[in-house]
């Protein structure tokens, strides 16, 4: 690991999917910070660099954040067993194995899809795909609004996978374009081939170094 990566104090491994959640620091609790999340957490990066947390952000695969509108077919695929039902908004929704690999790992092996899933599927919250799916309709700002004409805001990184079913490129390109303050840094990168498990991937270390990269670059 090069010296500007240690002095980052990242930790990058292929068995923790979200080795984004928090990813690197500078020097010090007082230094600047970056943040690097994924899905959900690519709107919480957004929200926290609109309030002016952070030096630099890197959204993996990032769920829109209030006023995107574009919503590809593979997406409502992606998302119809937690939305086929409004009492899902309020429980815990798990995926059966066809649903899960269609929307999480499509471009992976068979073994290593059945792998991921027996390792990383668990039931999640209902609200947080329910609350996405209303965000453009509910009256008022929601907690994914942000500003996107918002002046000084820290550089912001999307990453996205190619292939990806559930929060795909056109999202994610969609949610940069929505981005008009002038003077802020605002950038979009496909990786050929991947799905949305993008961090858990073979050959997720050319995702984790260019995000660091692009963020050491940035801060």
């Amino acid at each position: 690991m090069s010296t500007a990566r240690r002095r980052a104090g990242t930790t990058l491994s292929s068995g923790l999917y979200e080795w984004w959640a928090v990813a690197c620091s500078r020097a010090g609790p007082t230094e600047s910070t970056s943040a690097a999340t994924a899905c959900a957490g690519g709107a919480f990066t957004q929200i926290l660099l609109d309030h002016g947390f952070g030096a630099v952000g890197v959204a993996i695969n990032s769920a829109p954040t209030e006023g995107v509108a574009v919503v590809p077919l593979s997406q409502i695929r992606s998302s119809f067993p937690v939305l086929k039902n409004p009492a899902n908004r309020h429980r815990a929704v798990g995926l059966d194995y066809d649903h899960w690999r269609y929307a999480f790992t499509n471009t992976f092996p068979e073994d290593q899809a059945r792998a991921a899933y027996e390792r990383y599927h668990v039931p999640a919250s209902g609200s947080i795909f329910w609350g996405s799916a209303l965000a453009n309709i509910h009256p008022g700002h929601t907690d994914t609004h942000v500003d996107y004409r918002r002046p000084g805001r820290a550089p912001l990184l999307f990453l996205s996978g190619e292939h990806d079913h559930l929060m795909p490129p056109r999202v994610q390109q969609s949610n940069a374009h929505h981005y008009k303050a002038e003077g802020t840094v605002t950038e979009v990168r496909v990786f050929p081939g991947r799905s949305h498990l993008m961090p858990a991937q073979e050959g997720w270390e050319e995702v984790a170094d260019h995000a660091l990269d692009w963020a050491l670059a940035h801060v």
